[in-house]
This record gives C-alpha cells, sequence and structure tokens, in this order.
C-alpha cells in the first residue's frame, strides 16, 4: 500500500546528519562537552555530600563544638584577605602557606636526594641489598610522630627539626618505589643490550632508568602526599609560622574554624601539588624514549635487521629462518634447512 502526502504537503527533506546515521552537530557538542565535564561534575559529588551532612549536622545541633560552612567560609575570607575579624590571624595565609611550602618541598627534594641513590645501589646490588635493606625495614615502621623528640634535641626548636621531620616522612615511599622499579626490570632487556653491545655501567643508563622511572614517579608522588601529611607534626616544633602552627595554635584557642581552615589549606595545596607530579609523569613518555628505542638507536645501524633471542630459545628459529631467507633467498621452502639445524 502507497500512502501519498496530502495537497499542499510537501515532503520534508531529512537532514544529512540524520540520513548518515550520525548525531546532529548540536548533540555531538552536548556530547563533547560532558565528556570534558564529567569528571569534574563526579569528583564534586563526594565533597558536595560531605558539604550536605556537614551543614545538617550543624545546624540541627548534633554537635556544638564543629562551626556551620558558613563561619568556616568567613573565616577563611578573613584568613586570607583580613577586613572581618582582623586579629593576629586576618590576612596571614599566604604567609603561613609559603613557610610550609619552603618545608614540605625542601624537605621532600632532601629525601629524594637521599632515597634515589640509595634505592637504585639496593635494587641493582645484591651486596647493597644484603647491607642495607635489612635496616632500613627495621626502621621503617618507626613513626615520624616518635621522631619528634629526637629531632627537637639533635636539630633545637624550629625549621631544622621540621625539615628533617618532613624528609623522613617522605623517604621511605620514595625509596621502596625505587627498589621495586629497579627490581622489577625485565631480564630479557639485559639479554637484549647485552647482545646489542651496551654492557657494563651502560646497562645502568640505558637499561635499568629508562625502565624504573614509572616507578620511581609513583615514590616521588606518594613522597610528596606524604611531606604535606607530616607537615603538622613538622611544625610541632616551636616554629612561628606554617600552617601546621597555625592548626596547633588553633587547638591551644578552642579556634575549630581556624582548625578546620588550616585543614582546609593544606589539603588544596597537596592536591594542586599531586596532580603536577601527575601531570609530569603522564609526559614521561614523550619526554623520555623506551628502553627499547634508545637500544636499538644507538648500537645498531641502519639498515640492519635485528633479532633478539631468549635465554630459553625463544626466536632462535624466526633467527635462522631470517637468517636463511638471506642466503638461500631461491629455495621454494627455507624451513627445510631450518629443521636440520640443532636448536
Amino acid at each position: 500500500m502507497t500512502v501519498q502526502p496530502h495537497a499542499g504537503e510537501l515532503a520534508q527533506p531529512a537532514s544529512p546528519a540524520t540520513a548518515s546515521g550520525l548525531p546532529a552537530p548540536g548533540m555531538a557538542k552536548t556530547s563533547v562537552l560532558w565528556r570534558r565535564l564529567k569528571p569534574i561534575v563526579l569528583a564534586l559529588i563526594v565533597p558536595m555530600l560531605l558539604l550536605i551532612f556537614w551543614q545538617v549536622a550543624t545546624t540541627q545541633q548534633w554537635t556544638r563544638l564543629i562551626p556551620t560552612p558558613y563561619q568556616v567560609a568567613e573565616y577563611m575570607v578573613d584568613f586570607a584577605h583580613g577586613g572581618i575579624y582582623d586579629d593576629a590571624y586576618s590576612a596571614t595565609l599566604v604567609t603561613h602557606l609559603l613557610a610550609s611550602m619552603s618545608r614540605v618541598y625542601g624537605g621532600f627534594a632532601l629525601a629524594a636526594a637521599f632515597a634515589l641513590p640509595i634505592g637504585l645501589l639496593i635494587g641493582r646490588l645484591e651486596p647493597a641489598r644484603m647491607l642495607l635493606d635489612p635496616f632500613l625495614q627495621l626502621m621503617r615502621p618507626i613513626p615520624v610522630t616518635a621522631w619528634l623528640p629526637l629531632s627537637m634535641i639533635l636539630f633545637g626548636l624550629g625549621a631544622k627539626s621540621a625539615f628533617a621531620l618532613v624528609c623522613l616522612g617522605a623517604f621511605y615511599p620514595i625509596l621502596l618505589n625505587t627498589i621495586f622499579g629497579v627490581r622489577s626490570v625485565d631480564p630479557k632487556l639485559f639479554e637484549a643490550a647485552s647482545m646489542l653491545g651496551c654492557k657494563g655501567n651502560a646497562q645502568f643508563f640505558k637499561v635499568v632508568l629508562p625502565a624504573a622511572t614509572p616507578s620511581i614517579f609513583t615514590g616521588l608522588r606518594l613522597g610528596l602526599g606524604l611531606a604535606w601529611f607530616v607537615i603538622v607534626v613538622g611544625e610541632m616544633t616551636g616554629v612561628p609560622q606554617g600552617l601546621g602552627a597555625v592548626i596547633m595554635d588553633a587547638r591551644t584557642l578552642s579556634r575549630t574554624d581556624l582548625v578546620i581552615c588550616g585543614m582546609i589549606v593544606i589539603g588544596l595545596a597537596g592536591f594542586l601539588s599531586d596532580r603536577v607530579v601527575v601531570m609530569v609523569g603522564n609526559r614521561l613518555p614523550d619526554l623520555l624514549p623506551a628502553v627499547e628505542t634508545i637500544l636499538f638507536g644507538k648500537y645498531v645501524k641502519q639498515g640492519y635487521t635485528v633479532i633478539v633471542t631468549g635465554a630459553d630459545g625463544t626466536g632462535r628459529e624466526t633467527a635462522v629462518r631470517e637468517v636463511l631467507s638471506q642466503i638461500a633467498p631461491k629455495r621454494e621452502n627455507p624451513g627445510d634447512l631450518v629443521a636440520a639445524v640443532n636448536f
């Protein structure tokens, strides 16, 4: 049965996007926008739920010791710019933040300077592992807070003790991940490097370091996070400025709003620091060539054919077939010669 259109009714042509089965331009733009906003929207769900719970708990007076979110936000503005309460902590946020950042990044850099070479030695050399690993594993479970009295005795009151405690907190994550990265290097890479003429100390720079770099960056990320984690303990050593010092003073003065403000600033600063490390780590594949690229680019001449075989015999038949295909190109079945070779 054929349906005829009514008189005066014109048939509307289908749009190119609909006719081809593709989404309309407006829908495509909406889809792209949603893909960009989706991570942000999902990341805000948990903080918003926590904020709602906080507001309900304080307004319903489930507790009278915690200020409302509005009160904390108001004091955060005063902490950053002043002009509301005009107390001793008004407009001092930048000063305290910079003081804490100097101790966090200074202690983190000091920890990396010690942990990276020690981790490379323990991961690569068996005598170094037998000498240092038991002692370090014995010291690792001791919490940073237990070192607080000794740090004050050894380094005195002030910034030196804070540096030492932050360094101690960041040291072990960097060390352990460096050891793991070095020991996880595929042994076949060393075999391939040896066959290509890369031996001795050259293997350390051409094989070990590139292959262990992802694990090393994971350790750096964890170490920087723990450096912010222990900054409050580090600044319990009598420093006059710093977010940890502000939190401890606020605890003494029963200023819960100031305590929460300090916690929020530390969380945001640590989050931004972590994002920077993650962005650098994501760029590593572009900045550093793979181990195979380093080896083949340096030790293999242009135009040569390279076949890597394993110690267990993997790849040897392929190697023989390739050789036979070069020396006997006219033979119809090179496999006859391969079968005569004793692997």
